[in-house]
């Protein structure tokens, strides 16, 4: 298997460089990275539970797809490629903002990412790979807050922030 690279950028998103995906990780250095949002036709947005076997955040509650472009490859063909991977469909995606973060996770490692998070619309039913997602399920964004403020270990780090940005943002939820 082939290892998996990021694409190291600045604070300004201009890329410096590549590194193995798992020693950026460790060292914490920033790359870039994406994550979707989808949303159905009644304004809920589709979550899913993390497969318990992934290399971090493993069972943690998240958005519809999130993961780093490739060399040579696009932010957006990346969450298409990803939204296949990961949720067995492809929607229409539009960029609504980025970010940068800095999060410690288990297994030792950090993310410092340079987020581009992306809004999709989306009404039938996922066909997520069992490898990547135990469970999904389409929330409502007053439920989804709630549920952040009673259980906040039960979701990823870079999901709460991107939510909190959003709402800080007012950011319109229809993609």
């Amino acid at each position: 298997m082939q290892t998996e690279e990021v694409i190291l950028v600045n604070t300004s998103d201009e890329e410096i460089g590549t590194m193995e995906k798992m020693k950026a990780h460790e060292e914490a250095l920033l790359h870039r990275a994406f994550s979707v949002f989808v949303f159905n036709h009644k304004g809920e947005m589709l979550i899913h539970q993390r497969a318990i076997e992934k290399y971090h955040s493993g069972g943690l509650w998240t958005n519809a797809c999130c993961s780093h472009p490739r060399k040579g490859e696009t932010t957006e063909e990346a969450a298409h490629r990803r939204l296949m991977e990961e949720m067995g469909f492809d929607c229409p995606v539009s960029e609504r903002f980025s970010f940068i973060y800095k999060a410690k996770l288990d297994q030792g490692l950090t993310e410092y990412e340079f987020d581009h998070v992306f809004f999709g619309s989306f009404d039938g039913r996922p066909q997520p790979n069992p490898d990547e997602v135990c469970d999904w399920k389409y929330v409502s964004i007053r439920e989804l807050k709630d549920n952040i403020k009673m259980e906040p270990e039960a979701y990823t780090e870079w999901f709460k922030i991107a939510i909190d940005k959003m709402t800080e943002s007012k950011i319109a939820l229809k993609p």
